[in-house]
Protein backbone atom coordinates (compact mmCIF):
# COMPACT_ATOMS: atom_id res chain seq x y z
CA UNK A 1 0.00 0.00 0.00
CA UNK A 2 1.39 3.68 -1.07
CA UNK A 3 1.85 6.17 2.10
CA UNK A 4 0.51 8.88 0.22
CA UNK A 5 -3.36 9.19 -0.81
CA UNK A 6 -3.81 12.43 -3.71
CA UNK A 7 -7.82 13.15 -2.45
CA UNK A 8 -9.94 15.40 -4.00
CA UNK A 9 -13.00 16.77 -3.01
CA UNK A 10 -15.37 17.16 -5.69
CA UNK A 11 -18.81 19.00 -5.28
CA UNK A 12 -20.65 19.31 -8.85
CA UNK A 13 -17.08 19.40 -10.45
CA UNK A 14 -17.80 16.90 -13.62
CA UNK A 15 -16.27 19.21 -16.22
CA UNK A 16 -12.84 19.55 -14.26
CA UNK A 17 -12.44 15.61 -13.50
CA UNK A 18 -13.33 14.95 -17.60
CA UNK A 19 -10.46 18.08 -17.49
CA UNK A 20 -8.18 17.13 -15.30
CA UNK A 21 -8.67 13.89 -13.79
CA UNK A 22 -6.06 11.89 -16.14
CA UNK A 23 -3.24 14.12 -16.51
CA UNK A 24 -3.62 14.25 -12.59
CA UNK A 25 -3.10 10.36 -12.50
CA UNK A 26 -0.49 10.36 -14.82
CA UNK A 27 1.46 12.48 -12.81
CA UNK A 28 0.63 10.95 -9.21
CA UNK A 29 2.36 7.64 -9.66
CA UNK A 30 3.76 7.53 -6.26
CA UNK A 31 0.28 8.26 -4.77
CA UNK A 32 -3.11 6.72 -4.71
CA UNK A 33 -5.52 9.14 -6.08
CA UNK A 34 -8.96 9.32 -4.37
CA UNK A 35 -12.30 11.30 -5.00
CA UNK A 36 -14.50 12.51 -2.33
CA UNK A 37 -17.58 13.31 -3.85
CA UNK A 38 -20.39 16.14 -1.26
CA UNK A 39 -23.12 14.38 -2.98
CA UNK A 40 -22.78 15.58 -6.55
CA UNK A 41 -25.68 16.45 -8.87
CA UNK A 42 -24.10 16.45 -11.74
CA UNK A 43 -24.02 12.51 -12.29
CA UNK A 44 -20.01 12.63 -11.69
CA UNK A 45 -19.86 10.07 -9.32
CA UNK A 46 -21.36 7.31 -12.47
CA UNK A 47 -18.72 9.66 -14.75
CA UNK A 48 -16.25 8.43 -12.50
CA UNK A 49 -17.39 4.44 -12.12
CA UNK A 50 -17.49 4.55 -15.64
CA UNK A 51 -14.07 6.49 -17.13
CA UNK A 52 -12.34 6.00 -14.41
CA UNK A 53 -13.20 2.54 -12.71
CA UNK A 54 -9.62 1.82 -10.61
CA UNK A 55 -10.21 5.38 -9.08
CA UNK A 56 -11.56 4.80 -5.29
CA UNK A 57 -14.70 6.82 -4.98
CA UNK A 58 -15.79 8.00 -1.55
CA UNK A 59 -19.57 9.15 -1.57
CA UNK A 60 -21.32 11.47 1.31
CA UNK A 61 -24.35 11.46 1.64
CA UNK A 62 -24.80 15.14 1.40
CA UNK A 63 -23.14 18.31 0.57
CA UNK A 64 -20.71 19.05 3.96
CA UNK A 65 -19.06 21.50 2.04
CA UNK A 66 -14.96 22.08 2.09
CA UNK A 67 -14.11 21.67 5.90
CA UNK A 68 -17.03 18.60 6.78
CA UNK A 69 -16.10 17.16 3.70
CA UNK A 70 -12.71 16.71 4.06
CA UNK A 71 -12.80 15.52 7.41
CA UNK A 72 -15.37 13.01 6.80
CA UNK A 73 -13.94 11.75 3.53
CA UNK A 74 -10.63 11.17 5.31
CA UNK A 75 -12.28 9.10 8.01
CA UNK A 76 -12.03 6.03 5.32
CA UNK A 77 -8.19 7.03 4.69
CA UNK A 78 -5.42 5.36 6.35
CA UNK A 79 -2.01 7.10 4.66
CA UNK A 80 1.05 8.65 5.97
CA UNK A 81 0.46 11.88 3.97
CA UNK A 82 -2.80 13.51 2.38
CA UNK A 83 -2.21 16.07 -0.81
CA UNK A 84 -5.65 18.08 -0.37
CA UNK A 85 -6.47 18.57 -4.30
CA UNK A 86 -9.31 20.84 -6.11
CA UNK A 87 -10.89 19.30 -8.76
CA UNK A 88 -9.91 22.61 -10.76
CA UNK A 89 -6.36 21.75 -10.41
CA UNK A 90 -4.14 20.44 -13.18
CA UNK A 91 -0.77 18.76 -11.63
CA UNK A 92 2.78 18.71 -13.58
CA UNK A 93 5.63 16.59 -13.44
CA UNK A 94 7.65 15.71 -10.36
CA UNK A 95 4.77 17.79 -8.48
CA UNK A 96 4.57 14.89 -6.00
CA UNK A 97 8.09 14.29 -4.29
CA UNK A 98 9.20 17.87 -3.66
CA UNK A 99 6.35 18.03 -1.33
CA UNK A 100 6.89 15.06 0.51
CA UNK A 101 10.59 14.83 0.90
CA UNK A 102 9.79 18.27 2.98
CA UNK A 103 7.52 16.78 5.44
CA UNK A 104 9.44 13.80 5.57
CA UNK A 105 13.18 15.56 6.16
CA UNK A 106 11.44 18.25 8.59
CA UNK A 107 10.17 16.70 11.82
CA UNK A 108 8.16 20.31 12.75
CA UNK A 109 6.68 20.87 9.18
CA UNK A 110 3.62 19.88 9.11
CA UNK A 111 2.19 20.95 5.68
CA UNK A 112 3.77 22.16 2.54
CA UNK A 113 2.29 23.87 -0.29
CA UNK A 114 3.40 23.99 -4.18
CA UNK A 115 3.72 27.17 -6.45
CA UNK A 116 0.06 27.74 -7.75
CA UNK A 117 -0.17 29.48 -11.04
CA UNK A 118 -3.50 30.90 -12.95
CA UNK A 119 -4.45 27.69 -15.76
CA UNK A 120 -5.51 30.79 -17.59
CA UNK A 121 -2.87 32.57 -17.51
CA UNK A 122 0.08 30.10 -16.91
CA UNK A 123 2.87 33.03 -16.82
CA UNK A 124 0.97 34.46 -13.31
CA UNK A 125 0.04 33.49 -10.21
CA UNK A 126 -3.24 31.84 -8.92
CA UNK A 127 -5.38 34.13 -6.44
CA UNK A 128 -5.67 31.61 -3.90
CA UNK A 129 -2.05 30.75 -2.91
CA UNK A 130 -0.11 31.97 -5.00
CA UNK A 131 3.78 31.35 -3.43
CA UNK A 132 2.49 30.83 -0.16
CA UNK A 133 0.22 32.64 2.24
CA UNK A 134 0.37 35.11 4.95
CA UNK A 135 -1.58 37.17 7.26
CA UNK A 136 -1.76 40.57 8.90
CA UNK A 137 -2.56 41.85 12.32
CA UNK A 138 -6.31 42.02 11.60
CA UNK A 139 -6.82 39.02 9.95
CA UNK A 140 -6.54 40.00 6.26
CA UNK A 141 -5.01 37.40 4.11
CA UNK A 142 -2.78 37.92 1.52
CA UNK A 143 0.44 35.86 -0.33
CA UNK A 144 3.57 36.04 -1.83
CA UNK A 145 2.19 36.51 -6.02
CA UNK A 146 -1.28 38.23 -4.82
CA UNK A 147 -2.40 41.33 -2.57
CA UNK A 148 -5.92 41.71 -2.93
CA UNK A 149 -6.82 41.77 -6.43
CA UNK A 150 -3.04 42.15 -7.62
CA UNK A 151 -1.62 38.82 -8.50
CA UNK A 152 1.82 39.08 -10.33
CA UNK A 153 3.74 37.24 -13.03
CA UNK A 154 6.09 34.99 -12.05
CA UNK A 155 9.40 36.24 -12.75
CA UNK A 156 11.53 33.68 -10.52
CA UNK A 157 10.75 36.40 -7.77
CA UNK A 158 9.69 33.64 -4.99
CA UNK A 159 11.83 30.45 -5.81
CA UNK A 160 13.22 30.29 -1.99
CA UNK A 161 11.88 27.88 -0.22
CA UNK A 162 10.29 29.38 2.58
CA UNK A 163 7.86 29.11 6.24
CA UNK A 164 4.70 30.35 5.31
CA UNK A 165 1.70 31.59 7.38
CA UNK A 166 -0.75 29.12 5.42
CA UNK A 167 -1.50 26.79 3.11
CA UNK A 168 -4.19 27.12 0.74
CA UNK A 169 -6.95 24.90 0.35
CA UNK A 170 -6.64 24.33 -3.10
CA UNK A 171 -3.29 22.15 -3.48
CA UNK A 172 -1.88 20.88 0.19
CA UNK A 173 0.05 18.23 1.71
CA UNK A 174 -0.43 17.50 5.13
CA UNK A 175 0.99 14.73 7.62
CA UNK A 176 -2.02 12.42 8.39
CA UNK A 177 -0.52 12.42 12.26
CA UNK A 178 -0.89 16.26 12.32
CA UNK A 179 -4.25 16.89 10.72
CA UNK A 180 -5.26 13.98 12.79
CA UNK A 181 -4.45 15.86 15.95
CA UNK A 182 -6.25 18.70 15.81
CA UNK A 183 -9.27 17.13 14.56
CA UNK A 184 -8.70 18.67 10.91
CA UNK A 185 -10.88 21.67 9.73
CA UNK A 186 -13.36 23.26 11.86
CA UNK A 187 -16.51 21.72 10.49
CA UNK A 188 -18.57 25.01 11.95
CA UNK A 189 -16.52 26.98 8.72
CA UNK A 190 -18.35 24.86 6.05
CA UNK A 191 -16.24 26.91 3.34
CA UNK A 192 -13.12 29.22 3.37
CA UNK A 193 -10.88 29.92 5.60
CA UNK A 194 -10.76 26.95 7.13
CA UNK A 195 -7.42 26.27 6.35
CA UNK A 196 -6.33 29.36 7.34
CA UNK A 197 -7.58 28.28 10.33
CA UNK A 198 -6.09 24.56 10.86
CA UNK A 199 -2.60 26.32 10.14
CA UNK A 200 -3.07 28.77 12.86
CA UNK A 201 -3.53 26.42 15.06
CA UNK A 202 -0.91 24.49 14.29
CA UNK A 203 1.58 27.60 14.18
CA UNK A 204 0.23 28.02 17.90
CA UNK A 205 1.74 24.19 18.33
CA UNK A 206 5.06 25.54 17.18
CA UNK A 207 4.61 23.59 13.97
CA UNK A 208 5.92 25.20 10.79
CA UNK A 209 4.49 25.26 7.30
CA UNK A 210 6.52 25.82 3.78
CA UNK A 211 6.24 27.01 0.87
CA UNK A 212 8.21 24.24 -2.00
CA UNK A 213 8.52 26.13 -5.12
CA UNK A 214 10.02 22.79 -6.76
CA UNK A 215 6.59 21.70 -7.44
CA UNK A 216 4.33 23.39 -9.40
CA UNK A 217 0.37 23.01 -9.85
CA UNK A 218 -2.51 25.10 -12.09
CA UNK A 219 -5.46 26.16 -10.68
CA UNK A 220 -8.35 27.57 -12.65
CA UNK A 221 -10.16 29.26 -9.62
CA UNK A 222 -14.22 30.23 -8.41
CA UNK A 223 -15.34 26.65 -9.40
CA UNK A 224 -17.84 26.51 -6.46
CA UNK A 225 -18.57 30.49 -5.13
CA UNK A 226 -17.72 33.14 -7.57
CA UNK A 227 -16.55 36.69 -6.43
CA UNK A 228 -19.33 38.57 -5.47
CA UNK A 229 -21.36 36.14 -4.46
CA UNK A 230 -23.07 37.53 -1.29
CA UNK A 231 -22.60 33.70 0.34
CA UNK A 232 -18.83 33.66 -0.06
CA UNK A 233 -18.52 37.43 1.51
CA UNK A 234 -20.80 36.12 4.26
CA UNK A 235 -18.45 32.83 4.85
CA UNK A 236 -15.08 35.00 4.49
CA UNK A 237 -16.23 37.38 6.96
CA UNK A 238 -17.80 35.25 9.42
CA UNK A 239 -15.15 32.81 9.58
CA UNK A 240 -12.19 35.77 9.64
CA UNK A 241 -13.51 36.46 12.94
CA UNK A 242 -14.21 33.15 14.24
CA UNK A 243 -10.86 32.36 13.38
CA UNK A 244 -9.16 35.28 15.15
CA UNK A 245 -11.21 34.61 18.16
CA UNK A 246 -9.95 30.93 18.12
CA UNK A 247 -6.28 31.96 17.68
CA UNK A 248 -5.33 35.74 18.85
CA UNK A 249 -3.55 35.59 22.43
CA UNK A 250 -5.59 36.87 25.43
CA UNK A 251 -3.79 40.32 25.64
CA UNK A 252 -4.52 40.94 22.11
CA UNK A 253 -7.82 39.39 21.59
CA UNK A 254 -9.96 42.47 22.07
CA UNK A 255 -8.20 44.90 20.91
CA UNK A 256 -7.27 43.52 17.20
CA UNK A 257 -10.91 42.22 17.09
CA UNK A 258 -12.17 45.75 17.83
CA UNK A 259 -10.60 46.68 15.09
CA UNK A 260 -11.20 44.30 12.84
CA UNK A 261 -15.44 44.98 13.43
CA UNK A 262 -14.76 48.08 12.76
CA UNK A 263 -13.07 47.75 9.41
CA UNK A 264 -15.64 45.79 8.31
CA UNK A 265 -17.86 47.75 8.88
CA UNK A 266 -16.07 50.59 6.52
CA UNK A 267 -16.25 47.50 4.05
CA UNK A 268 -19.92 47.13 4.56
CA UNK A 269 -20.35 50.89 3.85
CA UNK A 270 -18.41 50.70 0.85
CA UNK A 271 -20.58 47.34 -0.48
CA UNK A 272 -23.31 50.10 -0.91
CA UNK A 273 -21.72 52.36 -2.04
CA UNK A 274 -20.92 50.61 -4.95
CA UNK A 275 -24.04 49.52 -5.34
CA UNK A 276 -24.25 46.04 -3.82
CA UNK A 277 -26.84 45.89 -0.75
CA UNK A 278 -26.78 42.02 -0.80
CA UNK A 279 -23.17 42.60 -0.02
CA UNK A 280 -23.62 44.96 2.96
CA UNK A 281 -25.97 42.34 4.49
CA UNK A 282 -23.70 39.94 3.95
CA UNK A 283 -21.26 41.31 6.02
CA UNK A 284 -24.49 42.03 8.80
CA UNK A 285 -25.29 38.30 8.88
CA UNK A 286 -21.65 37.00 9.51
CA UNK A 287 -21.29 39.93 12.59
CA UNK A 288 -24.86 38.27 14.00
CA UNK A 289 -23.53 34.48 13.70
CA UNK A 290 -20.60 35.30 14.72
CA UNK A 291 -22.35 36.13 18.53
CA UNK A 292 -24.04 33.42 18.03
CA UNK A 293 -21.30 31.44 17.97
CA UNK A 294 -19.42 32.73 20.98
CA UNK A 295 -20.35 29.77 23.32
CA UNK A 296 -18.48 27.64 20.69
CA UNK A 297 -15.80 29.98 20.34
CA UNK A 298 -15.23 30.34 23.75
CA UNK A 299 -14.53 26.70 24.62
CA UNK A 300 -12.14 26.57 21.24
CA UNK A 301 -9.65 29.10 21.92
CA UNK A 302 -6.45 28.39 22.06
CA UNK A 303 -4.09 31.55 21.60
CA UNK A 304 -0.74 31.85 21.79
CA UNK A 305 2.36 33.91 21.05
CA UNK A 306 3.87 31.06 19.16
CA UNK A 307 1.22 31.97 15.94
CA UNK A 308 0.81 35.31 17.03
CA UNK A 309 4.71 36.27 16.15
CA UNK A 310 4.21 35.34 12.62
CA UNK A 311 1.70 37.19 11.47
CA UNK A 312 2.46 39.79 9.49
CA UNK A 313 2.56 43.32 12.48
CA UNK A 314 0.68 45.90 10.61
CA UNK A 315 -1.96 46.35 8.22
CA UNK A 316 -2.08 45.43 4.40
CA UNK A 317 -5.30 47.39 3.75
CA UNK A 318 -3.26 50.98 4.69
CA UNK A 319 -0.50 49.67 2.86
CA UNK A 320 -2.24 48.63 -0.26
CA UNK A 321 -4.86 51.48 -0.33
CA UNK A 322 -3.32 54.40 1.84
CA UNK A 323 0.38 53.67 1.32
CA UNK A 324 0.36 52.19 -2.40
CA UNK A 325 2.16 48.89 -2.29
CA UNK A 326 0.93 46.27 -4.64
CA UNK A 327 3.13 43.42 -3.85
CA UNK A 328 3.87 40.93 -1.30
CA UNK A 329 7.89 42.30 -1.35
CA UNK A 330 6.66 46.18 -1.25
CA UNK A 331 4.62 45.53 2.03
CA UNK A 332 7.13 42.88 3.62
CA UNK A 333 10.46 44.06 2.80
CA UNK A 334 12.56 45.63 5.83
Amino acid sequence: MKDIAVVILNFNGKQFLERFLQKNLDCSAEADVIVVDNASTDHSVPFLHASFPDVQVVSLKQNYGFAKGYNEGLKHLNYKYYILLNSDVEVSEGWIPPLISTLEKQEKVVAVQPKIKSFAHPEAFEYAGAAGGHLDLFGYAFCRGRVFDTVEKDHGQYEDASEIFWTSGACMAVKASAFKEENGFDERFFAHMEEIDLCWRWLNKGYSILYVPQSQVYHIGGGTLQTGSSFKTYLNFRNNLAMMFKNLPGKYLIPVLFARLSLDGISGIRFLLQGSPSLLWAVLKSHFMFYYWLPYLIKKRNGSYLGYQRLFKGSIVKAYFWDGKKTYKEICSK
